[in-house]
């Protein structure tokens, strides 16, 4: 073999060794990297009184007294006495039927009465001397008591023909006209009272949960300590002062909300009527619990090997949770009160907890989403 021939096999043996030895330095090829668990949780971010802040809601604007008139007595309308819009004073005749047929009527109860009252003053003058039995008294007595009662019967319904104003107000609408037929109590003319209007917003649970209504939550001005105001378009400069009303106790079912009604005096410079919409701000600073009571989904709790209570948060800048013990009061329905542990503000597992691991990433799924359990996760 000459030099040359020498030379060359000795040069591929060391680029043969050569990429041994780099093989060495580098994982195995085949090894297959197993990605890290990340579990879809369903989570729960927690809130104190202490954490709440100003918030906007749309809000719906109602006259605060609101009535709709009818009649007692049916008939034909024969008179409607005011527009809409018009404005009445308490007792205000509105609407008039014909009151022929009841005149009538009370004409017959007047003559029944009458003779009913003459026949029960004589046998009570005959009583005494014995000149009638007492069950004769008894019945004419009767008589004229029942007719009594049926005079006054008629005197009503004749009043009931004229419609009066149970309160002064503003007309909002008539709902019938001259000559129609009306049955009794059926809807004939709509009242509002306009000096002061009901402000309606919708609130979450969680809202509702943290809100207190002290007796007086009136405010004069709408300043920086005004608990809630109302701006409305065209104007947004303008604050309009609020105070709570009445908060809801049942929620809708179809949003599942609370429906919290401020009221607000109607200013009278600026055009404000029911049916007319506001933006509301609510500064919840004034009107949540002076504690800081904690309250969280009794799932989002779990016992560790020595039956503590804890909670996995979460890390919003890593998305992995990480253990946290808990010191916790008395249930109510499907929450807990949490006394130790948690501040507010932090974001934990609701739903998914018992499937947690230290360290372990996560993602936020859809409120309607479950948290499946998978094989190899940790119990």
């Amino acid at each position: 073999m000459t030099r040359h021939c020498r030379c060359a096999l000795l040069g591929a043996l060391l680029v043969l060794l050569g990429a041994c030895d780099a093989g060495k330095d580098q994982p195995a090829a085949s090894a297959t990297a197993v990605p890290a668990v990340v579990r879809p949780v369903k989570t729960f971010v927690v809130d104190t009184a202490g954490g709440a802040s100003q918030r906007q809601f749309p809000g719906r604007i109602d006259a605060a007294r609101r009535a709709e008139l009818s009649f007692r007595v049916p008939g034909t309308v024969t008179d409607i006495l005011v527009r809409e819009g018009d404005t009445v004073s308490e007792g205000a005749v509105l609407a008039r039927l014909d009151a022929t047929d009841f005149r009538i009527v009370l004409s017959d109860r007047q003559a029944s009465y009458d003779n009913a009252r003459r026949n029960y003053e004589r046998t009570r003058e005959l009583l005494p001397s014995g000149n009638i039995s007492r069950i004769d008294y008894d019945r004419t007595e009767a008589s004229f008591k029942s007719a009594e009662a049926a005079l006054r019967q008629a005197q009503q319904d004749l009043a009931y023909t004229e419609l009066r104003a149970p309160f002064a107000g503003s007309v909002a609408k008539r709902l019938v006209q001259r000559f129609e037929e009306v049955a009794a109590k059926e809807a004939v003319i709509s009242l509002q009272q306009l000096n002061s209007l009901d402000v309606k917003i919708d609130l979450s649970e969680t809202l509702v949960r943290t809100l207190t209504v002290p007796e007086q939550v009136a405010i004069e001005s709408a300043g920086a300590d005004a608990p809630a105001w109302a701006t409305f378009e065209g104007k947004p400069e303008q604050r309009f002062p609020l105070k709570i009303k009445e908060v809801a106790t049942k929620a809708d079912p179809q949003t599942q909300t609370f429906e919290i009604t401020f009221t607000m005096t109607n200013p009278k410079d600026v055009v404000i009527l029911p049916g007319m919409t506001a933006t509301v701000t609510v500064d919840f600073r004034h009107l949540v619990q002076e504690s800081r009571d904690i309250w969280i989904p009794a799932t989002a709790v779990l016992g560790d090997a020595t039956l503590h209570p804890v909670a996995w948060v979460i890390d919003p800048g890593t998305m992995t949770v990480s253990r946290r013990e808990l010191r916790v009061g008395e249930m109510q329905g499907e929450r807990i009160h949490v006394i130790e542990g948690l501040g507010g503000g932090e974001e934990i597992v609701a739903v998914g907890a018992s499937h947690m691991a230290e360290g372990m990433k996560v993602t936020r799924m859809a409120s309607v989403e479950q948290a499946i359990p998978r094989a190899g996760d940790p119990r």
